[in-house]
């Protein structure tokens, strides 16, 4: 067959596939391009999706030595959808989950969108203080939480009354049992409520610049929508081939390795996982020789991670001597992969189509993204933006668009953007207007349509695909008494792509040993935030003519440092 390019293979499915095509609609005043017979929730996207799980006894999610199929699977949503009914909970209530990668986790996700309340996605790794934060501001009073996370809920239960709901290990120390709760769901049909396809579904928290984490409002047409652009995604590649499709390809098998609470792993890994009639393979935390035997094991044809788990894995199955041909798709987002990685991907996995791609909570995740060939010669760029309900511009600090080819702020259009930022109408405003989404990342695009990213607009770390805003951090150190100044940089890492730096002033008459100033913020912030790196003074930190912290001159200093062998994490500048 005569391959396609991306464009026509984009436009054929579009006029071919009833699935692809689109349409107009308005969505809060605003015309956008949406897919026209997409389901219009995730529930009906559920219920749609079991003729394509042909036989419902084949298993659908696979978690250590359980399994469920998806009939099964279905009918544990709907349970648990009615249970959470019968505790009164109504269309719009908030449900918060904080747990590590557990099927109940899923189950919970699809019950609370099927009744019409809306999901609150808990970061696992937080603090009391910061979860204490997120629920406070999101309103959520039932808690479904794992062990861990119950330890640090408890303390929070009278003060915010919560209703706490122990999962797993967590029902050991909570009031309740999912358990118990579940079996209250018993009985026949889907509870009857009515779900407008742009009532909310979820509340994900966003790492953002202005400290505490911003509740991004999504909804149900968003969701579907971004689902459905992977799917085209996913019917596009073959069409770009010049080999024959496989007329009777495997049953896709998707391994869910990134964390739960992250877009990455809902919305195209499980999310995805249902209408493309997938089976899942559900991974407690990323460990490389279990992705191997797993993927070995289960014949997983699809993952999708931060590049540090790609890579990690790369090594791991070489080590291990398994090559993992069933691999049809190896995919990361979260961050950029370094240049090198691509290739060498490539040759490891040669069965796998290497993509990338990049998106944001605020977009349900899809955005700009390529794979394969075009990957391999452009390992710099991001990709294209993903077919054909978006739209993309570049504009300047002044909102205007700039000229092909110069750099501006990546701002998008499509049905899939947020909703809003949760109680905070000033932020959305900033970044909202008329439906257009400015991201906070800066880039180009070239003549034949590759984006290319070149930085950040936004003060924000990623470490291993985790999200790390500067003054989250900054903040943080400002609570130790000896702490006059702080500013918090990204470090690169062979790794995790970057750690977090921070260069701090001591106030004059006091003192702070690093590994103590370390200790001091595991009460205030996530672990994963902590800095790694830090140089401490006594003078105040470079600023620029406007009085702001000088960040990029921050960064070179302390980098040169680092370069030149400063001793990193303890010493002075």
């Amino acid at each position: 067959m005569t391959a396609m390019t991306y464009d026509a293979a984009a436009a054929h499915l579009v006029q071919t596939n009833p699935a692809f095509a689109t349409t107009r609609a308005t969505i809060r005043g605003t015309s956008y391009t949406v897919f026209a017979n997409s389901p219009p929730t995730l529930r009906d996207m559920l219920h749609r999706s079991r003729a394509l799980h042909l036989d419902g006894e084949d298993d659908y999610l696979i978690y250590q030595s359980e399994r469920l199929s998806y009939d099964a699977f279905c009918d544990e949503v709907c349970m648990m959808a009615r249970a959470l009914q019968s505790r009164g909970i109504v269309p719009g209530d908030r449900v918060a989950v904080a747990m590590r990668n557990y099927p109940e986790l899923l189950i919970l996700f699809l019950a609370t969108a099927s009744i019409g309340a809306v999901i609150v996605f808990v970061n696992a790794w937080w603090t009391e203080e910061e979860l204490d934060y997120a629920l406070r501001d999101s309103g959520a009073r039932m808690v479904f939480a794992d062990g861990p996370r119950m330890q640090r809920l408890l303390p929070l239960k009278d003060r915010l009354g919560l209703t706490l709901i122990g999962v797993r290990d967590g029902a050991e120390i909570a009031p309740e049992a999912f358990d118990t709760v579940r079996k209250t769901g018993a009985g026949a049909g889907w509870p009857d409520v009515h779900i407008d396809t742009d009532d909310d579904f979820a509340i994900m928290y966003s790492s953002g610049t202005t400290g505490h984490p911003k509740g991004v409002v999504l909804t149900h047409r968003g969701a579907v929508n971004a689902v459905y652009t992977w799917l085209m995604q996913s019917a596009m590649y073959p069409l770009m081939q010049e080999d024959e499709p496989d007329p009777d390809p495997p049953t896709p098998v998707i391994l869910v390795a990134t964390p739960l609470f992250h877009v990455t792993a809902t919305h195209p890994v499980f999310l995805y996982s249902i209408p493309a009639g997938a089976r899942i393979v559900l991974m407690y935390k990323w460990d490389a020789a279990e992705a191997v035997r797993l993927i070995r094991d289960e014949k997983v044809t699809r993952l999708l991670g931060v590049p540090t788990q790609t890579a990690d894995l790369m090594e791991c199955a070489a080590r291990m001597g398994e090559p993992l041909d069933s691999l049809k798709f190896l995919g990361s987002g979260g961050a950029k992969r370094p240049a090198a990685q691509v290739g060498q991907l490539t040759q490891a996995f040669p069965n796998a189509l290497v993509a990338t791609g990049w998106g944001m909570t605020e977009t349900n995740a899809i955005g700009i993204g390529m794979a394969g060939a075009d990957y391999v010669s452009r390992p710099g760029t991001a990709g294209k933006l993903y077919p054909p309900v978006q739209e993309l511009r570049f504009l300047d600090e002044a909102g205007q668009d700039v000229a092909p080819g110069e750099v501006g702020e990546i701002t998008v259009k499509s049905p899939c953007n947020m909703r809003q930022y949760l109680n905070k109408p000033e932020a959305t405003a900033e970044v909202l207007k008329d439906g257009w989404l400015r991201t906070g990342d800066l880039g180009c695009i070239d003549d034949a349509g590759f984006v290319t990213i070149v930085d950040r607009a936004k003060n924000i770390i990623i470490r291993g695909g985790e999200n790390i805003a500067c003054l989250d951090v900054e903040n943080a150190l400002h609570h130790h008494p000896a702490v006059a100044e702080a500013c918090a940089f990204p470090v690169p890492d062979a790794r995790l792509g970057e750690t977090v730096g921070a260069l701090v002033q001591i106030r004059t008459g006091m003192a702070a040993e690093v590994a103590e100033l370390q200790a001091f913020l595991r009460a205030h912030i996530a672990h994963f935030k902590i800095p790694e790196h830090v140089w401490m003074q006594g003078d105040p930190l470079p600023r620029g003519a406007t009085d702001k912290l000088d960040r990029r001159g921050i960064r070179a200093l302390c980098s040169d440092l680092l370069q030149k062998g400063d001793p990193q994490d303890a010493g002075h500048v």
